[in-house]
């Protein structure tokens, strides 16, 4: 899918629709302190482990992407909700 860099729509801050920088959001790192993880830990020993035992299943063929947008007049940014694409291309 190809998306242009600029785009011009409504700004919750300035209350009115300007032009928008738009990038993709990038993956933030992944926190070791998540409840999974406190629970894996305490299953580390002797025998089954449980529920995570099993098998996790396939990823799906297409991942969401979130765009991140940014107003050119007051410089905050925004972010909507995320939609299914094979591959984003960013046009002039």
């Amino acid at each position: 899918m190809k998306m242009p860099k600029q785009v011009r729509i409504y700004c919750p801050f300035c209350k009115k629709h300007t032009i928008h920088d738009v990038d993709r959001v990038k993956k933030g790192r992944a926190s070791s302190l998540n409840w999974i993880v406190r629970q894996k830990r305490r299953r580390s020993g002797i025998g089954n482990s449980g529920k995570f035992s099993k098998v996790p299943g396939g990823d799906k063929p297409t991942k969401k992407v979130f765009l991140k947008y940014k107003c050119t007049e007051c410089k905050k940014a925004h972010q909507k909700p995320g939609f299914r694409v094979s591959k984003l291309e960013f046009v002039e």
